[in-house]
């Protein structure tokens, strides 16, 4: 979706100041964020990309008036709703410091992440890679053009690439692809490329002319250039 998350390539940010050994959590809070989000997902109620699309979901002003782990909990507390696991009188009465005994709707089941499988778990994540018996479309050194596309669900390719030729410099794989994936449409595995975009094809002749940008993308972003 065409949210105020995607940001690359757009002015008026402000400066990127690097904090100098920036701790992994600021506050308590967002390590207890992190920690939550990361048993729910285990829940199997939804995979890694309806999280990510969760959070897009939030409101511009919002997100750009708030930090990291709150987009976190935004889209943790929409997927929770969403889902049936929390019922939203019993969301309320946390928020206001209330115990209530209104409970969600009863369902199968589900996966729960014990603290000794943290770690096993956590190193276990990646990319979700499937087997390579879909036939590619493109091959390293074709010359592509990232598609004009405006879809109002998750996406993977960035505003700034639509539209602008670049050339295949790597087959990953075939992985699941992100669109599809995070609106409940399905894992559509296909292959994913590393596509390389001349700097002067995204952002015009004054950018330099050494430079490029790399995009990993997978083939219903690409068309033949």
């Amino acid at each position: 979706m065409n949210g105020v998350h995607d940001m690359g390539g757009m002015h008026g940010m402000g400066p990127i100041a690097p904090e100098r050994d920036e701790p992994v959590f600021h506050h308590e809070w967002e390590r207890r964020a992190f920690a939550i989000s990361v048993a729910a997902g285990f829940l199997g109620a939804w995979n890694i990309d309806m999280s990510r699309y969760a959070r897009e979901q939030m409101p511009p002003a919002e997100y750009l008036a708030t930090s990291y782990y709150e987009h976190w909990l935004f889209g943790l507390e929409r997927l929770l709703l969403e889902r049936g696991l929390v019922a939203p009188a019993e969301l309320k009465a946390r928020l206001q410091g209330r115990r209530t005994s209104a409970a969600p709707a009863a369902r199968e089941p589900l996966r729960v992440l014990r603290a000794s499988d943290v770690g096993r778990v956590l190193l276990k994540g990646g990319p979700a890679r499937r087997p390579d018996d879909v036939p590619p479309r493109f091959k390293p050194g074709d010359a592509v053009r990232a598609r004009t596309i405006n879809p109002l669900g998750h996406t993977r390719l960035p505003r700034y690439a639509r539209g602008r030729r670049g050339v295949v410099d790597r087959d990953h794989g075939v992985f699941v692809f992100p669109d599809t994936n995070g609106v409940g449409q399905g894992e559509s595995p296909q292959h994913c490329y590393s596509v390389r975009f001349a700097a002067r094809e995204l952002w015009g002749p004054e950018a330099s002319a050494r430079d490029s940008v790399y995009i990993d993308l997978w083939d219903d972003h690409l068309e033949p250039a």
